[in-house]
């Protein structure tokens, strides 16, 4: 064996060593990089954590909570402020286009409470925005309506579509041990305001309900008549890990939840309100397309909310792969139905 042919090996070794060391540290760079690109991600947002759906999904519907802060402190809320970031204004109508692209009819706006951020002239835009220049079938907000003026629907009135006002109970001492109030403020006496306020401005009022330990043997019967809202949403108390249960979550309503027949006794006791629509846990967790404050769909399949990729940064039909969405449980809920005022034929 000669000199040249005793140093080749060593050489050759050292050579494949150094190769393999850079090879590891281009990948480790690689997947660095792609969780940091993209100004839209926000945390955690891998789609590899997540099973992808193998069918082709439509955003007819979208529910899209812009903001995670409130005023309230419902014990049971399961979009908690975990977060205080709002997308700027253009890139929330680029998403929004990006969605009507993908064939979304309806927009539902959500937080948090959505008329807090910038006194509520950010919503009255993508409203505005949603209705005249995408031409949307229908558009809609669910809003604690503590902080609603009559100068908004002066505004933006005409371009909105329905209001839903979550109220849970129509005693105020039970609004309070739920935390749906702030300070000494009447929470009824808004309610009452905004839906005569929805009638002179030609708004469609809903009432959006969640059932709980608190208000699960009250008859709402005689209100909810008065009210007279085109939809009446109740809801089964329904925990999400992260959220509203568990470590990580900013509220704990275990003591909120009741059982499959408690809510089912109270829709019996309702049966008589021909717009009540019903939508118990297991109708509620996944019928859902919801998107958060920074457009990524939330699926919740898993008991959690788990984000796909932004449709700012991945596109629509990338990111709605991982929503988690059942459609079939959608329109089995009647999640389809007249949601345009103009179709709605009521008398203003």
């Amino acid at each position: 064996m000669n000199a040249s042919t005793f140093l080749t090996g060593p050489l050759l070794l050292l050579q494949l060593c150094v190769t393999t060391v850079l090879s590891f540290f281009a990948r480790l760079l690689d997947k660095t990089f792609s969780w940091t690109v993209g100004a839209c991600e926000g945390p955690g947002s891998d789609p590899d954590v997540n099973k992808a759906s193998p069918n082709a999904v439509t955003p007819t519907s979208v529910n899209y909570h812009f903001t995670r802060k409130c005023n309230y402190k419902c014990g049971f809320c399961f979009h908690t402020a975990k977060t205080s970031f709002v997308l700027p204004l253009d890139e929330a109508k680029r998403g929004l286009k990006l969605l009507k692209d993908s064939g979304m009819e309806k927009i539902n706006f959500s937080g948090g409470e959505p008329f807090l951020h910038e006194k509520g002239d950010f919503l009255g835009k993508l409203v505005h925005y949603c209705k005249q220049d995408l031409q949307l079938p229908s558009v809609s907000i669910v809003s604690n309506g503590s902080m609603i003026k009559e100068q908004w629907f002066q505004k933006y009135g005409d371009h909105l579509d329905i209001l839903a006002i979550s109220c849970d109970s129509f005693d105020e001492a039970t609004n309070q041990l739920i935390g749906r109030t702030q300070g000494r403020r009447s929470h009824l006496d808004n309610l009452y305001k905004i839906q005569n306020w929805c009638q002179q401005y030609k708004v469609a009022f809903k009432i959006n309900s969640v059932i709980n330990t608190f208000n699960v043997d009250e008859d709402m019967t005689d209100c909810i008549i008065q009210l007279n809202p085109v939809r009446w949403k109740v809801f089964q108390c329904l925990l999400i890990d992260g959220e509203n249960a568990g470590e990580e979550a900013l509220r704990e309503a275990e003591r909120f939840t009741i059982s499959e027949q408690q809510f089912q006794d109270f829709l019996d006791r309702h049966s008589s309100i021909s717009c009540l629509v019903p939508e118990s846990n297991e109708k509620m967790r996944n019928s859902y397309l919801i998107l958060d404050e920074y457009m990524r769909f939330l699926d919740c399949r898993g008991g959690r909310k788990e984000p796909s990729k932004s449709i700012l940064d991945v596109g629509v039909s990338a990111a709605i792969r991982f929503s988690g969405f059942d459609e079939k449980m959608f329109l089995k809920r009647g999640g389809k139905y007249v949601w345009s005022k103009a179709d709605m034929k009521l008398e203003w």
